[in-house]
């Protein structure tokens, strides 16, 4: 039976604001209840056999109470009335006995968000699980048909819904829902000791954005086939262009960088660069919350304060660090929307949907130039060192020679310095908003590439 969307945001809202009236009730000082609750489908099948079907319908709740400069958080996935008042009684106690946290306290009411935009972060429509198997098998039935491909690992297709309630003794009440869809294939080409292996997928909050499953199927076919008979690079300083899935990770880790808690700590090779040039004059970095239909849009942050665009970097100037309110505390600071919070540890920032804006040119064209390079497809490690910078990691991908792709390369290490590859990075035009955290095409001049 469909239950009322609208009762049950209603119910949530409730339990929330009880939850922080009791817990007020019983000793705190302030305290602040978020609720989740999701429901989801997934289904993976493998070379046409249904593997897995699954359906989980969950509720955690997540209770934060402050005594003075302590605080204690708390969860739970039982709401009965017995198990919350055990619960409250457990986070009060711990309030008085734990560490003073000099940073720690809820937002103050004149900080709130009042306007809660909608972003279309939900999609009504619950997939059946019909649907799914057709999308998961459309997926991997056109990867295994492209030529060359000798077996796969798998597709898989899901469904998921969450509906975030927030309310804070500070007077903040907040709900939204967000959904998302996803199909997905990982296929090998080849035989033995020569096979590869390349997967691809699609994923958005509607199920009409979806990308057709044929296509990415397709494309994750095609992609392992291209992989076949690789050979390892010389070692030379050169030029390397990163496709949009592997330039996506140089965004990522410029957004661990200018997050406050890093900064704070000094444990950021960005921590002493706010206000300054460390991107080629004309970049932007967008970070936008209020996207709609977008995959980590959100109407309020984890604190209950506003969200808003802001250019991370502007004509290649770092305007901003990622702030929640205890780290903008601890930095002398305003807040800046970016608090992020689950049910079992206290707010932490983190960003919404982050973008490089695309330059005037093609990725053919950025190649074009290049006597001999490096087109990477496939980044392998986590060789980033985030107090220095330092880049390097296992990369595949394909050679350019004289402005052309051309055979394909594994078993190689490509290595630099963020700060330089930052300062001399150049985009180009194919921005496709598909993860989340997007980049288009990349270039990069002078990073070492070794052959491993």
């Amino acid at each position: 039976m469909t239950q009322d969307p609208e009762r049950i945001a209603a119910a949530d809202t409730a339990l929330v604001e009880q939850l922080v009236e009791r817990a007020k009730a019983a000793g705190a000082e302030a305290a602040d209840a978020i609720l989740l609750r999701s429901t989801a489908i997934s289904h993976a099948q493998r070379l046409g056999e249904v593997e897995r079907l699954e359906r989980e319908e969950s509720l955690d709740l997540g209770l934060r109470v402050l005594i003075g400069r302590r605080q204690a958080m708390v969860s739970t996935t039982d709401h009965d009335a017995d198990s919350l008042s055990a619960l409250i009684e457990r986070a009060v106690a711990m309030a008085k006995v734990v560490p003073e946290d000099r940073w720690c306290g809820l937002a103050e009411p004149e900080q709130l968000a009042h306007d809660h935009p909608d972003v279309e972060s939900n999609d009504p429509v619950e997939p059946t699980p019909e649907a799914l198997i057709e999308r998961a098998r459309a997926c991997e039935e056109a990867a295994r048909a492209v030529p060359g491909i000798t077996n796969s690992e798998g597709a898989e297709a899901s469904w998921g819904s969450t509906r975030v309630s927030l309310a804070a003794t500070n007077g903040f009440r907040g709900t939204y829902v967000g959904s998302r869809h996803s199909v997905g294939v990982s296929v090998l080409a080849g035989e033995g000791l020569e096979m590869q292996r390349d997967y691809d997928f699609t994923s958005t909050v509607f199920g009409a954005d979806l990308e057709n499953p044929a296509v990415v199927g397709r494309r994750a076919g095609e992609r392992a086939v291209g992989r076949l008979k690789p050979r390892k690079p010389r070692t030379a300083k050169l030029p390397v262009v990163l496709d949009p899935r592997m330039a996506s990770g140089l965004l990522r880790s410029l957004i661990g960088a200018i997050s406050g808690p890093a900064v704070a700590r000094g444990t950021s090779f960005l921590k002493d660069k706010l206000g300054e040039a460390i991107f080629a004059p004309g970049i932007r970095i967008i970070d936008e919350p209020h996207r709609r239909r977008g995959l980590r849009s959100r109407p309020f942050d984890g604190e209950g304060l506003p969200t808003r665009e802001q250019a991370i970097i502007d004509d290649g100037r770092l305007t901003t660090w990622l702030l929640d309110l205890a780290s903008a505390r601890q930095l002398g600071m305003a807040p800046t929307g970016h608090g992020s919070r689950g049910v079992s540890g206290p707010p932490g920032p983190s960003c919404s949907n982050v973008w490089l804006a695309p330059g005037s040119r093609s990725p053919q064209e950025l190649i074009g130039e290049i006597e001999e390079g490096f087109y990477i497809t496939e980044m392998i490690g986590m060789g980033v060192n985030p107090v220095t910078g330092d880049y390097s990691r296992g990369a595949g991908g394909f050679w350019i020679e004289k402005g052309e792709i051309t055979t394909p390369v594994s078993e190689a290490t490509v290595a630099g310095n963020l700060l330089t590859m930052y300062a001399g990075l150049t985009p180009a035009n194919d921005l496709d908003l598909r993860f989340g955290i997007d980049s288009p095409t990349v270039r990069i001049d002078g990073l070492t590439v070794a052959g491993a």
